[in-house]
């Protein structure tokens, strides 16, 4: 699904960018809500880029990637965690593009995003290339999604991932 975002584009850096893992949901310009096996999954695009809602079997997960004010913690390159009898792994990477390279894989995000039915993008008034989008899916039984933050006017690209599922006991030896 793709929608122009109604207000200005207010992540201005990508370094701005904070993680946190457990908010109560934030006001949302654009919701995409998802049914993925025994999972409720909501996308939400926010006026400060993402947050993403998950539910299954009585466990919750709320992740927020944003540029939160307050919040000096920096986007983490890396999180593991145990959120019940759940596995919650996330990544970051932030990708240097010139200005060239930037169009062509904003285009191709576009394009892969608006047309699943499991995406959702957000485009910000003022520059074609200013977007966030989000795109999910269930595989072996773990709930994943991915999320790219553009900032065209930087170069810069934020790509993450996460993956939630059922945590998987150790081999006994």
């Amino acid at each position: 699904m793709l929608t122009t975002l109604q207000t200005a584009y207010s992540d201005t850096r990508a370094a701005d960018l904070a993680w946190m893992l457990g908010r109560e949901p934030l006001p949302a310009l654009a919701v995409l809500d998802l049914r993925l096996g025994a999972a409720d999954l909501q996308m939400r695009l926010l006026g400060a880029s993402h947050q993403v809602l998950l539910r299954e079997e009585g466990a919750t997960c709320s992740e927020t990637v944003a540029c939160m004010p307050g919040s000096s913690t920096p986007l983490p390159l890396g999180v593991s965690k145990r959120l019940g009898d759940r596995e919650y792994e996330f990544a970051a990477r932030v990708e240097s593009l010139t200005r060239g390279q930037f169009a062509g894989r904003a285009q191709e995000l576009l394009a892969l995003v608006s047309d699943h039915p499991h995406g959702l993008v957000g485009t910000f008034p003022g520059s074609p290339y200013a977007f966030t989008a989000m795109l999910a899916h269930r595989t072996e039984g773990q709930v994943r999604w991915r999320t790219w933050h553009a900032y065209p006017q930087e170069g810069q690209l934020v790509v993450t991932r996460t993956r939630v599922g059922v945590r998987v006991p150790a081999a006994a030896v």
